[in-house]
C-alpha cells in the first residue's frame, strides 16, 4: 500500500514522499525525503522483477550519488504464520558500497526495519 510507505521508509526525522511508484517489471520508483532544516533527499530506481507475494527485484540510486547504482532483491517467506523478509543488496563496485555507508544508509535502513516492525505491529493490533 503506497499509503503506508512513509510511515516506515527511512529515518524517523525525515518525511518521505512518494514521487512516483509503478510497481511492475519496467516500472520506476522515486521517493523524496526532507528533513527539518527542508533539505532533500531523493532516491530512485526501476523494478526489475515483481512476484507478489514473494519477490521484488530493483534497482536503488540514491541521488546524491548519481550512477552509484545496486539491486536490491526482497524476498518473503512464510514460516507458521509468520512472515520472514530477507533483503540482499548487490553494489557493482567496493566504492559505491563504501559511498553508501559514508553517507549514512546503514544507519536509514536499520531504521527503516525497525519503523516497519512497528508498523506491521500496529496493523496487527488492528485488524483484531
Amino acid at each position: 500500500d503506497p499509503k503506508l510507505i512513509p510511515q516506515h521508509w527511512g529515518p524517523r526525522n525525515l518525511t518521505t514522499v512518494i514521487d512516483k511508484l509503478d510497481l511492475r517489471p519496467g516500472g520506476v520508483w522515486r521517493f523524496v525525503q526532507h528533513d527539518p532544516e527542508g533539505n532533500e533527499f531523493a532516491f530512485n530506481g526501476v523494478y526489475r522483477e515483481v512476484t507478489p507475494p514473494e519477490r521484488l527485484v530493483y534497482s536503488f540510486e540514491y541521488e546524491g550519488m548519481p550512477a552509484h547504482i545496486l539491486e536490491e532483491t526482497i524476498t518473503f517467506e512464510e514460516h507458521g504464520g509468520k512472515t520472514t523478509l530477507t533483503a540482499r543488496d548487490v553494489f557493482h563496485s567496493l566504492e559505491d558500497l563504501n559511498g553508501m555507508l559514508a553517507a549514512g544508509m546503514e544507519d536509514g535502513v536499520i531504521e527503516s526495519y525497525e519503523r516497519l516492525t512497528e508498523l506491521l505491529q500496529s496493523l496487527q493490533g488492528q485488524a483484531r
